[in-house]
């Protein structure tokens, strides 16, 4: 690691665990936020937090046929519900910004699966991944699996 964020700015890290808080509170279902969160973290390339997720799923029993296909999920049929397919491109439109500026068409898929508030408080969940990812990307953290030694 080349910086302990958490020692080095455990303010900044409990003001990222309110809104952590607040997602989990705001009534959007555990696994669709999961989802998103391993999905954007698939998008970013960060190992820390693709362990994490992974496991957070499979406590909540998501099976392993469905984890395997979150990075193709468009492909993957009925194993994705309407409900999560638009979470999950949501999340890819909003996570890739800099490329899509998160176009008007994306907007409506997303408008059409979730009320306001839902919407905005996915949009806050997906922007607190993209955040927590490059902490923990630019400053090494490593998975707790590769810290514990297990393959």
């Amino acid at each position: 690691m080349r910086l302990d964020y958490t020692k080095a700015a455990p303010g900044g890290v409990k003001a990222f665990g309110g809104v952590y808080g607040y997602v989990m509170q705001s009534g959007l279902e555990d696994v669709l936020v999961e989802l998103v969160y391993l999905r954007v973290s698939q998008i970013n390339g960060c190992a820390y937090c693709l362990d994490m997720h992974t496991r957070d799923l499979i406590k909540k029993g998501v099976t392993p046929e469905k984890l395997a296909l979150v990075q193709a999920w468009h492909e993957a049929g009925p194993l994705f519900s309407d409900r999560e397919k638009a979470a999950l491109a949501w999340a890819e439109s909003v996570t890739r910004v800099a490329d899509t500026h998160v176009p008007d068409n994306d907007f409506k898929v997303a408008a059409a699966a979730f009320s306001e508030k839902e919407l905005a408080d996915l949009t806050m969940a997906i922007s607190l991944m993209n955040a927590y990812n490059r902490l923990a990307i630019s400053f090494r953290r490593a998975p707790d699996s590769a810290l514990a030694g297990k393959n």
